[in-house]
């Protein structure tokens, strides 16, 4: 009686070892080219490309621009080309160039999303790796750590913290990186708590490797895809959340201007001048978008047993195939 494993005739199945994608006996096209097959990932990569570009050499170029006063040119309808090109996107109430001060608010809003996710990623995910391997009391009280800090409502916890203290682009950084340290302390903990049992990590204990040496060789390897796909969409959430208190009044405090902060200035103007809060907001929308559509894209690319997918020729007939199987 032969023993292969039956397979259904009607559904895609995975590549062998040795024409799979990933494989080192395939020609597998690198993580660029299988981003270049993706259209929405792809363009969520340029998005983010120049929302970063902007706030590296946008400053330099128009930082003049944004604080330079020109009555004259006082609330500025956009797109009028007799304006010139630096009030392409119209000016505020005293004559400032919008396109200029959007350009410098990126630079601003960066400053905090970025290192606010760098933080929290580093912290939590050290802190859930070490907690999840070693497991006891120390992944216990790790846990109730969290538990603690996410009973508070984040945002909440925020306006309060730069209630107290003053509103400044440090206490930001710092207040929002500690209320989504939970978040990457959980998920590492899962993650390594499942993989200390491996047989792999067994082996290397077995054979008297320390656990430091054990979690950065064999642990966080694995871990991090997961990870940086989760600091991906927590980028959107530290984004979104510095851009709410600039609104309250308690972020971003002039004469640093971000989007949030350039939001919550031109919301009186809205009758009249429109494209003051307008831009700013489409332009934090679309951020958070593109890097949605890349976490996406992300979460596929990393997982080895998934990537495959992505390399196939036929990848919409084969999802759109799927899909209509899982339906019925």
């Amino acid at each position: 009686m032969s023993t292969e494993p039956l397979h259904d005739a009607g559904a895609p199945q995975p590549p062998s070892a040795s024409a799979r994608p990933g494989s080192s006996r395939s020609n597998t096209p690198g993580m660029l080219r299988l981003l270049l097959r993706d259209k929405f990932a792809t363009t969520g990569a340029v998005i983010l490309l120049i929302v970063l570009a902007t706030a590296a050499f946008g400053p330099a170029l128009m930082g003049d621009l944004a604080t330079k006063q020109n009555l004259m040119f006082a609330n500025k309808a956009p797109f009028n080309p007799d304006n010139g090109w630096e009030y392409l996107l119209g000016s505020d109430s005293l004559g400032r160039s919008e396109l200029a001060r959007l350009v410098v608010a990126t630079r601003t809003t960066l400053l905090v999303a970025v290192p606010a996710v760098a933080v929290s990623l580093l912290v939590g995910s050290l802190w859930g790796v070490w907690a999840g391997y070693h497991r006891g009391i120390r992944e216990t009280v790790s846990m109730r750590i969290a538990d603690i800090i996410m009973s508070f409502p984040s945002l909440l916890l925020a306006v309060v913290v730069l209630y107290v203290f003053s509103p400044s682009i440090a206490n930001i950084v710092l207040i929002l990186a500690i209320t989504r340290i939970p978040i990457y302390l959980r998920t590492a903990r899962a993650e390594s708590a499942e993989l200390q049992s491996r047989t792999f990590v067994d082996a290397a204990r077995t054979f008297g490797t320390r656990p430091n040496s054990i979690i950065a060789r064999h642990v966080i390897p694995i871990v991090t895809p997961t990870l940086l796909t989760l600091a991906t969409l927590e980028f959107c959430y530290v984004m979104l959340a510095e851009s709410s208190l600039s609104f309250l009044g308690i972020g971003i405090q002039p004469p640093d201007i971000s989007w949030g902060l350039l939001v919550a200035q031109g919301r009186q103007y809205l009758q009249t001048a429109w494209w003051l809060s307008i831009f700013p907001g489409v332009a934090i929308v679309v951020t958070a978008i593109a890097a949605n559509m890349l976490a996406a894209w992300l979460r596929i690319a990393t997982d080895p047993a998934q990537r495959w997918r992505l390399a196939l020729p036929g990848r919409k007939k084969l999802i759109t195939t799927t899909r209509t199987k899982e339906s019925k």
